[in-house]
């Protein structure tokens, strides 16, 4: 069974980014990150990311990138800069349909989006916040329709921490989609503390990684970290050493 390695989602440290990025990019590689998914690219080109990663030996695990950029003549110039970048998934971290039909709609338009770029090697998806564990009009919840109505290689994101926040049940949602879970976001969920790190809340993560181990689809875990115990980059640090130790 192949090892799943470990990135960073850059929102977690993104005043760090702005300020200095090659030097935020440096810390993440020196604290034993294998790789990074992007949330915005800092003013950088992709010909200057490539360099910056494959200096500090650092792979791309994904870029959150808005629906806009999926769309029209903006899919070719996305899919050029992600190629570049030497990056296979383009994760939607945001939609608003606010209705059964409306997601369904929007299943098949990220199913457009897949389809060229299945030839590429690319996937496109989606990640997940808190609504779409919500119940809709008639009694789904966004996530299932989005499942239901997308190609099997439309990636679902999962987000942990976001989907049980929301009312979501981590354990159903990644046995039930585990083929789809190419990279899943490790973010901690607690009940009473206001800022966790990975590895110190209500989340088994254990079992996380036993389900997605086991169904052999998972390329990327991916820790993202949004409050914050200490400074943002002692919290990530602290969260990749909890996860390393969780899977000894």
């Amino acid at each position: 069974m192949a090892r799943i390695p470990v990135a960073l989602q850059l929102f977690s440290i993104r005043e760090e980014c702005e300020r200095d990025l090659p030097g935020a990019l440096s810390a993440v590689a020196k604290m034993g990150y294998e790789g990074v998914e992007f949330a915005g690219y800092y003013g950088r080109s992709a010909q200057e990311l490539r360099r910056l990663l494959d200096d500090l030996g650092l792979k791309v695990a994904g870029t959150h990138t808005g629906q806009d950029t999926l769309r029209g003549d903006q899919l070719a110039r996305t899919i050029e800069f992600n190629q570049i970048l030497g990056n296979r998934f383009l994760i939607v971290p945001w939609a608003d349909p606010t209705t059964e039909a409306a997601w369904a709609a929007y299943a098949a338009e990220l199913t457009q989006v897949q389809e060229k770029l299945r030839p590429l090697g690319m996937h496109t998806g989606y990640h997940n916040h808190d609504v779409e564990f919500t119940p809709l009009d008639g009694g789904k919840t966004a996530w299932d329709i989005l499942a239901a109505n997308s190609s099997p290689d439309v990636v679902m994101q999962l987000d942990i921490g976001n989907a049980i926040h929301g009312g979501g049940d981590a354990r159903r949602l990644l046995e039930q989609y585990a083929d789809r879970a190419l990279t899943i976001h490790l973010k901690e969920y607690s009940a009473t503390k206001e800022a966790a790190l990975v590895g110190e809340g209500d989340v088994n993560w254990l079992e996380v990684f036993r389900i997605c181990e086991a169904a052999g689809k998972t390329e990327w875990y991916i820790i993202e970290q949004e409050s914050y115990p200490y400074p943002p980059m002692e919290s990530v640090a602290r969260a990749l050493e909890n996860v390393r130790g969780m899977r000894k």
